[in-house]
């Protein structure tokens, strides 16, 4: 186990209080990251269907999975044997009409919660509209709520060990954008520069290694620059050209985003002004964030900093993120745009992401932070610049 059996304990209670507030005797976690957050597991196990089941009257949470994975479970959870359970492999992509679901269902049963108030997370990747046919249709007796961002919650403020881990992928993540700066170039295949990232990301610094990253890298570079999420093919960079270079380093599933911008040859007049505004906006938006402070606030000082120079940001801000699996390193709750009234507090995470388009132009450069007690500290220490090759 990666923390100690009393914090999970504690990650659990503070589930069923939440789970108590919403009226919900039953949370069945599909999510992999909470359920790794709630009991350890961890594995590439999530094409599957598996999940975690918390009971406001049973102390431990139920590990259901299917029976390969079990020892997995076994060597990186808590939880007793008795409450590790996995169905048997013709159940998986079934040719005689047996589905996971069904297994989920016994258990539920045979534990007594078929008439219970069932939590389910609704809208998450891993939850399939399937799986809530088949509950719907054999738990008829139970209610089901939605508790989509319900164990999220309780996950936006970090233990120590928790910071400690993101702390460790700052570091890594370093090394990882460092070494993407380097490996572009005129005439390099994007595919190559990706290759060198993604040995980066796994073999981590002398001290510690790697894990790998919720997200692939994201290398939007010429025509593609205003296009964000866009990966690598095995074209060769060209003079004059712009790269935005979104990484992350990662430590046990927890990770440390960043972005920066790489300019093959000498940039535009306006480029280097652009990014001069955003980055005064965003030190000035650092200076500002300390708890108690809401997220839209923060999203309206960047706003009003980088007005000063005629600049918009059409996108939010930022975002709450953390421990996590693919295809997403963000928790999904807490963003630094309009609206968002999330009070900040010490040990939340935020990753603050300027996006700046302006016709063939294209600037990123972001923050992984965390709230502090009277402010707030980056994970890592890298150059905050628009970088030339």
């Amino acid at each position: 186990m990666l923390f100690s059996e009393s914090e999970y304990k504690s990650r659990v209670k503070k589930t069923k209080k939440r789970m108590e507030k919403a009226g919900i005797d039953v949370l069945m976690s599909t999510h992999p990251a909470n359920m790794n957050y709630l009991t350890g597991y961890d594995g590439w196990s999530f094409y599957v269907h598996q999940c975690v089941l918390v009971s406001l009257d049973q102390e431990e949470p139920v590990w259901i999975g299917r029976n390969m994975d079990a020892n997995a479970a076994k060597v990186t959870t808590y939880l007793s044997s008795e409450n590790i359970r996995n169905y048997a492999d013709d159940y998986v992509h079934s040719p005689i009409g047996k589905h996971p679901v069904d297994y989920m269902v016994d258990v539920i049963e045979e534990k007594g919660w078929e008439d219970k108030t069932i939590g389910l997370e609704m809208d998450q990747f891993y939850f399939t509209h399937k799986t809530y046919e088949i509950l719907a249709e054999n738990l008829s007796k139970a209610e089901f709520k939605d508790a989509n961002l319900l164990v999220a919650m309780v996950r936006q403020i970090k233990s120590a060990q928790e910071i400690e881990f993101m702390k460790k992928a700052g570091k890594i993540a370093e090394k990882v954008m460092q070494t993407g700066i380097e490996s572009v170039g005129v005439g390099v295949r994007e595919c190559d520069a990706a290759a060198e990232i993604s040995k980066a990301q796994i073999s981590g610094t002398d001290d510690f290694g790697g894990d790998y990253p919720a997200i692939v890298p994201l290398m939007p570079a010429g025509d593609g620059i205003d296009a964000p999420h866009l990966t690598w093919s095995d074209r060769k960079y060209e003079k004059n050209e712009p790269i935005i270079l979104e990484l992350s380093g990662c430590y046990n599933r927890y990770h440390a985003p960043m972005a920066r911008t790489v300019y093959l040859g000498e940039p535009p007049k306006r480029m280097k002004e652009i990014t001069e505004i955003v980055v005064e906006g965003l030190e000035e938006t650092l200076d500002f964030i300390k708890p108690g402070v809401t997220c839209e606030a923060v999203e309206e000082k960047w706003r009003n900093s980088i007005a000063k120079g005629e600049l918009v940001d059409a996108s939010r801000l930022g975002y709450s993120f953390g421990l996590n699996y693919p295809p997403d390193w963000g928790e999904q709750t807490a963003s630094m745009r309009p609206h968002d009234k999330t009070v900040l507090k010490e040990n939340m995470t935020f990753h603050l992401i300027p996006i700046i388009w302006q016709d063939d132009i294209g600037f990123e450069m972001s923050s992984a932070i965390r709230v502090t007690e009277d402010g707030c500290e980056e994970f890592y220490d890298f150059p905050k610049k628009l970088f030339t090759k």
